[in-house]
């Protein structure tokens, strides 16, 4: 087996040593994307990538496979679907032990996100009803001001379809076009983070976005 995408949680890619090749045989079934398996349901995904982050080290590959391989099911996260007219909502679903978060987001008709980054996490992102825009954009170059952002593609999601970004492969937008139809993503952030940074598409100028949280484990977070 040879592993090509191998990350630290920091998004780093790893030289390979002889102590981390002994520690990558020893998860050898859980990297191996040749045989990656098949979730049942939500409640087993969320398992298994509480296995698969147990050790300090991402395989890109590996953990798309897996989420790719579940199939959404609305019985599996219908309890953690909440909805807000006015904004998307983010709704936690695991923790991950503080490794990782494990989110649940809600796209009402015609929501989406802004601009932004991924405080140096991983994040994997699946379709899980509807469809969804996702925009990636080159990050603004900082010798020049008030520059408009660069779009580099723009990719629609359909049910079931799953995609990945760092930082250093650059920025995205997620929105919801539909006038006439939610839309349900599942989102995996390894590390989790607190804050990202947003950014407006006319002027490249970021600003701090503090995360939070609509619901956490099925119960609305109260204000």
């Amino acid at each position: 087996m040879e592993v090509t995408n191998l990350q630290r949680f920091d998004g780093s890619h790893v030289t390979f040593t002889e102590q981390i090749r002994d520690q990558i045989k020893a998860h050898e079934m859980k990297i191996n994307t040749e045989h990656v398996p098949v979730p049942k349901d939500l409640k087993e995904l969320v398992s298994l990538l509480r296995q698969v982050f147990a050790h300090d080290y991402v395989n890109v590959d590996y953990v798309t496979k897996l989420i790719e391989n579940y199939k959404s099911n609305a019985k599996d996260w219908r309890q953690y679907a909440k909805y807000d007219p006015h904004k998307y909502t983010r709704n936690l679903i695991d923790e991950g032990n503080g490794k990782y978060n494990i989110l649940l987001l809600c796209w009402a008709e015609s929501q989406g996100s802004s601009i932004h980054d991924h405080s140096n996490a991983h994040c994997f992102m699946k379709c899980l009803d509807g469809e969804l825009l996702e925009t990636k954009y080159e990050w603004p170059d900082d010798s020049q001001e008030n520059q408009e952002m660069k779009e580099r593609s723009k990719t629609v999601m359909k049910k079931n379809d799953v995609c990945y970004i760092n930082d250093s492969i650059g920025l995205h937008r997620v929105e919801n076009t539909s006038h006439t139809r939610p839309s349900i993503s599942l989102h995996v952030y390894i590390p989790p983070y607190l804050e990202c940074k947003g950014f407006d598409q006319q002027t490249g100028k970021a600003r701090s976005c503090k995360i939070t949280f609509y619901s956490k484990f099925g119960n609305k977070v109260s204000n």
